[in-house]
């Protein structure tokens, strides 16, 4: 009711929206904007207990100019499977506030990826540590089996390739029929057989924290922790964040990374 009351009938569409003084829409109104019954919106209206189907809730949440948000509200309160939440339009120029959250996190490691893992931004300290680079990082799954730097870095890459899978198939399963997640594991499968054989497994893990331990070629052993993390107002932005971890003096030699002197030492050509 509250959000009815919020939409005016001239903002609705209706020919008399411009002369009416009440506010709001009528239960009436909505009913036929949404098509639906007036009696069946009324018991939407009053929680009773009816049969509604999601093409009809989001024709109402059309109506009501329900945010993504609301919308979801919506469902729940229906008693129906969420649909996955969406950002609203007025959240979607927050990449700028997120670019100053990983470039803050310099020293240590930072970069965003959007829900396919295909990676948006990331920091200096990533591109040093991590070999992430703009003119070859694209979907981190696929850089994780194909990038030879980031890979002949990483140590126990063996043991931590399951735990990437799983995660990421943790992530299909929030949208089982997405054609962008179909696309990134059939381009995975074509790139590497190892991914393709842990796909089989059909393993599911949710995206948390991975223990990373890689040998810089100029800092030597690094041990780090790699936190997903979710800003609700951008459900389809992952933060991934690198913690360095107390052993082998891992925020020294980060810090040292990003020192001018660190900087000159990373000019060298690279092994791996």
């Amino acid at each position: 009711m509250s959000r009815r009351a919020r939409v005016g009938p001239a903002e609705a569409g209706l020919p008399d929206g411009g002369r009416r003084r009440t506010p709001g829409l009528r239960r009436e109104e909505v009913a036929v904007l949404a098509g639906v019954g007036v009696s069946w919106y009324q018991w939407l209206e009053q929680g009773r207990d009816i049969t509604v189907s999601p093409q009809v809730l989001d024709s109402v949440a059309r109506v009501l100019k329900l945010s993504p948000a609301e919308r979801r509200h919506l469902y729940v309160l229906a008693a129906l499977n969420p649909p996955a939440l969406e950002a609203a339009p007025e959240d979607r120029d927050m990449c700028h506030g997120l670019r100053r959250l990983i470039e803050a996190w310099t020293p240590f490691p930072a970069h965003i990826m959007d829900v396919y893992w295909n990676t948006v931004m990331f920091n200096d300290a990533a591109a040093a540590v991590l070999g992430m680079r703009s003119d070859a990082t694209r979907n981190c799954l696929i850089d994780f089996f194909t990038d030879e730097r980031y890979r002949s870095r990483m140590r126990g890459w063996e043991e931590l390739a399951p735990k990437v899978v799983a995660q990421f198939r943790s992530a299909c399963s929030e949208c089982p029929d997405d054609d962008g997640f179909r696309a990134v594991v059939e381009e995975a499968r074509a790139a590497s057989p190892e991914f393709a054989e842990l796909w089989e497994r059909r393993d599911i893990r949710p995206g948390g924290q991975n223990r990373k331990e890689m040998d810089h070629p100029v800092a030597g052993l690094l041990v780090m922790e790699a936190t997903q993390l979710r800003v609700p107002a951008r459900p389809d932005l992952v933060i991934v964040l690198h913690t360095p971890l107390p052993e082998a003096r891992t925020a020294e030699k980060l810090e040292w990374l990003d020192s001018p002197e660190g900087r000159r030492g990373a000019l060298y050509p690279l092994a791996g």
